[in-house]
């Protein structure tokens, strides 16, 4: 049995945060092999890598996008969403794989207000 017929997303538009490797980019091939189109997104400024993603999703029959995006600032994600819509016409999955920490230190240097 095919992804497509356990869990059909046909017709369905997936954004995906931290889409360029890792678990982001094996959810947006996911995604696409169960019949959604995909907008991969990432803060990576290495562009063939994310173009890399969308062409694998587009190896699949699907179309897709290639939006570098840092999901810490305002500007990007409205640049992303807008993309998208021209794109797309909608949203209809959001997956925020993105990690952000704003800690730049060791767990074991962190004090109690740092984890709060």
């Amino acid at each position: 049995m095919t992804i497509e017929k356990l869990c059909s997303l046909k017709g369905k538009v997936a954004v995906i945060t931290g889409g360029s490797r890792g678990i982001g980019r094996a959810i947006a091939l996911t995604f696409g092999e169960a019949g959604a189109d995909v907008v991969v997104s990432s803060r990576d400024r290495k562009p063939p890598e994310l173009e890399k993603v969308a062409e694998q999703v587009r190896s699949l029959g699907r179309r897709a996008l290639a939006v570098p995006a840092h999901v810490g600032k305002k500007d990007e994600v409205e640049r992303l969403v807008r993309k998208t819509l021209d794109g797309f016409g909608r949203i209809d999955i959001l997956v925020n794989n993105a990690g952000a920490n704003p800690v730049l230190s060791p767990m074991a240097e962190l004090d109690d207000e740092a984890l709060d």
